[in-house]
């Protein structure tokens, strides 16, 4: 797995939206803090573009993101949001300058896809992170942000939760992949999706119907992304919904369900979501997990 060199002082960081609408105002803090840092800022012509629900038509989309990879000068990519629109394109970037001159790829949620077609592709790490709206409201000063910035300086994470009844306990190392649930599942049977053999699997997801995670979860494990894992950590499952007629469960149960068969160390409820609780975790990256009664430890190794 290549590693792309960690940021100095001076080196710029493009700013782009290869999915979702954002207006410009709503980046404006992270763009600060990223200066404040000592890092230049090249933004996009993504940010603050519209077309209906997407930052550009596809066509636009694809030529941001495609000139901010081919660009020497740029030394990381954060993407400004998620939501959807990089399966659009996905096929139709260009990885040839990427690979011979990697660069950290920043962002979570649909950027997923990007996470995983480097990560199988290109063999090269990315950085599932906080975004730009996450900077706002104060945000650029806590923990989570903070993380952000420690990544892309180079410093070794090395982060812990409290304990949760469904955890299996346990201690394991391996790769670390994954990202968003419904992007993860999205992917299955495309030369995107993740391969998890022997791999620590972390998933997280917001504002799906309960019984579609019964659902997706019956689908990774059919797909046999579920089998013989190193461990899995289970994050965030936020603004989740039911139907008129109640699923039964909550999202953390439908999940120890489906892993009672499996031996490997689990963790639920880890700060990873689509909250403000979300830790930046480098995808490709060897780290070890150590659960127990007491306390979880995710550390990169």
């Amino acid at each position: 797995m290549i590693i792309p060199p960690y940021l100095k002082k001076g080196d710029a960081i493009g700013i782009v939206c290869p999915s979702g609408y954002m207006p410009l105002k709503n980046a404006q803090t992270c763009i600060n803090t990223l200066q404040q840092w000592g890092y230049k800022v090249v933004i996009g012509k993504t940010l603050g573009k519209q077309f209906h629900y997407f930052a550009g038509t596809d066509k636009e989309r694809l030529q941001d993101l495609q000139q901010m990879l081919d660009d020497k000068n740029i030394k990381a990519i954060l993407c400004c949001r998620g939501g959807y629109g990089l399966s659009r394109i996905i096929d139709e970037i260009n990885f040839k300058y990427f690979s011979k001159h990697p660069k950290w790829i920043i962002g979570y949620s649909d950027i997923t896809i990007l996470h995983a077609h480097i990560y199988r592709q290109c063999k090269i790490a990315t950085l599932h992170s906080p975004m730009a709206s996450a900077f706002n409201d104060g945000g650029y000063k806590d923990e989570f942000i903070a993380s952000l910035h420690k990544a892309i300086k180079g410093i070794k994470s090395n982060y812990s939760c409290k304990a949760h009844r469904f955890n299996r306990t346990g201690i394991t190392k391996g790769e670390l992949v994954g990202g968003n649930l419904s992007i993860v599942a999205h992917l299955i049977g495309s030369k995107s999706s993740f391969k998890t053999k022997n791999k620590i699997l972390f998933l997280e997801d917001v504002g799906e119907y309960i019984y579609n995670i019964d659902r997706m979860f019956i689908q990774l494990k059919r797909a046999g992304m579920l089998q013989n894992l190193a461990g899995l950590v289970i994050g965030g499952f936020t603004e989740m919904k039911d139907t008129a007629i109640p699923f039964g469960q909550n999202v953390y149960a439908i999940i120890h369900h489906h892993l009672k068969e499996y031996d490997y160390p689990v963790c639920f409820d880890f700060s990873v979501s689509h909250t403000d609780k979300n830790y930046a975790l480098k995808v490709g990256v060897q780290h070890e997990l150590k659960i127990s009664n007491k306390i979880v430890q995710l550390k990169e190794i």
